[in-house]
Order: C-alpha cells, then structure tokens, then sequence
C-alpha cells in the first residue's frame, strides 16, 4: 500500500473494544459484518431503477452494491489504497435504502419533514451503528471509525454551517456522540467508493434502459462517450450479435471510465504528495476524481438517462403507485403499532414523544424491502396498487 492509504494496524479504535481477529484485518473484519448484516441480505429485494416486480434481470440495490464493490477494489489496488476499507465502504453505502429506491426516500423524506426528515446515507449509519442487533456486547456491528467515517462522508464534508443545511437528524445525533469528523473529506478509499458507485449505474442503467425498451442503441452510440465505444467495435467485430455487439460497447464505456478515475487520481495524488491518511483528509479537496472531460461526458449521459430513462412514462406511473404505498402505511404504523411486529411494539410503544415514534416507524419502513412493503400495504388497505400495470 501507499503511504497514504488507510493502515488497519493505525486504524482508530471501534467504539466499543474488543479482541480483534487473529486472521482477518480490522477492515476485513467490518466487510464481513456487513456482508453477514440482514440489512446487506435486504437489498436483494430493494429497487435499484424498477420494481421488483418487473422482471428479474434488472439490478437491485444487492447487485449494485456488488458491482460497486468490484469497481472500488479495482481502483483502489491501481492507486494504492486499501482495498478492504474501500470495499466495506462500498458495500455498505445503500445500506440506508427505502422499498422503492430513491422514490421511497422522497416519500419517507417528505413524511418525516416535521422530525427532521430521512436520508438514507444517514440511515446506513444508523443501520451499523444501532439497528443492526445480532451481537452479545453492541448494538449495530461496531465496525471501525475508518469504515464509519466513509459511510458518512463517501460523497464530501458535510458542511451544514456553510450551506446553510441542517445535517440530518440521525447522524448529527450520532455524531456528538461519536465524531467523524465531518468537516473534512473522507479518506481516499471511501472517495473511491463514491466514484465507484458513479460508473456503476452510468455503465447499469444503460444497460438495464436498452433492457426495458426505454430508448435504442442507435440513440445512446450518439453519446460522446459511447459512441467511440461503438465504433471500436464495429470496427473489430463487424456483424457481431446484437446482444454481444451492446455489450463489448459498454464494456468499453466501463472501461473508459474506471481508467479515466485512476489517471486523473494518480495525477492528483502526485500534485499532492499526501505522507498519510490523514493529510488526504485535510486537503481541503477531493484526490480522487473524473478529469473535466470524463465529467462533462458523465453529465450528458445522465441528463439523457433522466429524461429518457428515470422519468420515462412507464417508470413515473410505477413511482407514483409505490409513492402511494410508502404514505399510507406510515400513518398506519403511527397510529396502530398493533400491525408492527411484537419485536418493533415495545420499542414503539415506549417511545417517548411523537418524533421518536415517527422515527422508529421509519427505520422499519425503511427496512422493508419493494416485495413486503406492498403486501404489507394489500394486506392492510385491501389493495393490489400495482394489478392493473402487472
């Protein structure tokens, strides 16, 4: 490694000590408690772009997770970093995903306004710090601060101060208890991880739009970035299958940017010369990075994918019956703890004012994956809200 990598044997203390692993490092021990979390098995079934219901080919919050994961190690190795750390944060990062995906959240974030709102990045910090509760000695899974502070801060300082934000509720909570420093920038292995999860559902998305029937080949080769990618491979393949013709495409696509992250990094970290961890921390600005032309290229692609793909008729008609799913159990769950299961009731029914109810109602809301959440909501409205677009 790097001297300015993450070192597990400096790594800072967990919150609550105990014996570390005779055979696994500290961060490779917070990956596998994440791994073995029920939260991590919940992803399976949560919405990464599509319903469940939709079709099984299309990525959830799981896969995506997983392909982060195999992005950030990629890159982290090529940089020096430490790979462990960089895949605990990766894997860990959606964690805090509603039922529904980003939909869910906008539902839940609205429903929570008057007690300080949801967001889900706050919510995976939770997950590991509290609601997570299989361990004799803990609750949550008492992972390192390192892999704590890039669950928090992955995507920069949080500077509510400056922006004129409120941190959210959960992790200012959490944080005066705890700091993580949130002031300065997360360790170059959790900014690895964020980028990671850039070029994933750019590389997916795509991949997953042509799946649907959401727009065409022949509309996303004129994309700058893929249309040489296309070209590439007409040029070395011409006649290849339609099916292998896309994919070599976007293999190179995947490959343009992963490669474009660990040039611009490497440049970055030489101009720099950070001799720790720690000095990357207070740099003042990110390490890692897309060159300007990589990002104006990423933007046109996500412009496209939002108007073509997120905001796609079908898909907006699905987002407004899951929205619906999302407000009406959660004053079900306010008023009538009775439908919560016996573990979650007395918690909910010790609740000592209406914004700690409303918070727990949350966590379990948010804990529901696409599939529970709409039994759950037939069972209780006596409604299929989604038979007639199935």
């Amino acid at each position: 490694m790097a001297i300015y990598a993450c070192d597990p044997v400096q790594a800072r203390p967990r919150r609550v000590i105990e014996e570390e692993s005779a055979f696994r490092s500290c961060f490779q021990r917070d990956r596998d408690r994440i791994i073995h979390s029920s939260a991590f098995r919940r992803l399976k079934h949560k919405t990464q772009v599509f319903v469940e219901h939709e079709g099984d080919f299309f990525r959830t919050r799981l896969t995506h997770s997983i392909e982060v994961a195999q992005v950030a190690r990629t890159m982290a190795n090529a940089l020096g970093l430490n790979t462990d750390l960089t895949e605990a944060v990766a894997l860990a990062h959606d964690l805090g995903h509603t039922p529904f995906g980003h939909t869910g959240e906008d539902a839940l974030h609205e429903l929570m306004a008057p007690y300080g709102g949801f967001d889900h990045n706050a919510q995976a910090l939770r997950i590991v710090t509290s609601l997570e509760r299989h361990y004799a000695e803990f609750d949550g899974l008492n992972l390192t601060w390192d892999t704590l502070e890039g669950i928090a801060k992955h995507n920069g300082p949080l500077l509510p101060l400056a922006e004129g934000k409120a941190l959210p509720v959960t992790l200012a909570e959490y944080n005066a208890g705890h700091d993580l420093e949130l002031h300065t920038h997360a360790s170059g292995e959790a900014q690895v991880a964020a980028l990671s999860d850039d070029i994933a559902y750019n590389n997916h998305d795509l991949q997953d739009g042509l799946r649907a029937g959401l727009f065409t080949e022949a509309e996303i080769a004129e994309l700058g970035l893929i249309a040489p990618a296309y070209a590439e491979v007409d040029a070395l393949y011409p006649g290849l299958d339609p099916y292998r013709r896309r994919h070599e495409a976007l293999r190179r696509v995947f490959g343009y940017m992963v490669s474009d992250v660990i040039d611009t990094s490497r440049a970055r970290l030489e101009a720099a010369a950070p001799d720790s961890a720690e000095a990357i921390r207070h740099l003042g600005r990110p390490v890692i990075a897309f060159s300007d032309g990589m990002w104006g290229q990423l933007k046109e692609i996500r412009s496209f994918l939002f108007r073509r793909m997120y905001r796609a008729p079908s898909v907006m008609e699905i987002r407004s019956k899951v929205t619906q799913v999302v407000r009406d159990l959660f004053p079900i769950y306010m008023d009538r703890p009775e439908h919560l299961p016996q573990r979650w009731r007395a918690e909910i029914e010790a609740a000592r004012d209406e914004a700690e109810l409303a918070r727990l109602v949350a966590d379990y809301i948010a804990g529901m994956t696409d599939r529970f959440a709409l039994q759950a909501h037939e069972r209780l409205m006596g409604v299929d809200i989604l038979h007639d677009l199935t």
